[in-house]
């Protein structure tokens, strides 16, 4: 699963592409509604490529965890996270089932299942097998 070139911006609802740079700022474009906005060196951008997940021996890459979920849901949508916080972690015990619970909140998760559906509605989600015949 290639995450290059998304971002999520804290204190914005949403994912985001980087479509140009500027001298102070960054021009994104919204992935969701593709309307293009500044974002600036004070705002917290995190690129969904460098986010992992705690898991008891460790961390694992946002992507692979996002292959797991899509191998499993045969690439269709995933949960809402609206919905009962229960069943979300059940599932997300399943694709992977180490995370550290001490470490991973209700709120990470519910964000995990709101940017993969987020992805998968836009297209951006692929099998690995998909990639490689890509790269190719």
């Amino acid at each position: 699963m290639k995450l290059t070139g998304i971002i999520a911006i804290s204190g914005k609802p949403g994912l985001y592409t980087v479509v140009a740079q500027g001298k102070s700022n960054v021009i994104v474009q919204s992935i969701e509604t593709g309307r293009k906005m500044p974002a600036f060196a004070t705002d917290r951008i995190s690129a969904l490529e460098d986010i992992s997940i705690y898991t008891i021996e460790g961390d694992e890459l946002l992507s692979k965890v996002y292959q797991a979920m899509y191998d499993k849901l045969n690439g269709e949508a995933a949960l809402s996270h609206k919905d009962d916080i229960n069943e979300l972690k059940s599932f997300f015990a399943e694709v992977l089932p180490d995370f550290d619970e001490d470490r991973v909140h209700n709120s990470d998760i519910k964000k995990v299942f709101q940017w993969y559906n987020l992805l998968q509605k836009a297209g951006l989600l692929k099998a690995a097998s998909e990639l490689v015949a890509e790269e190719e």
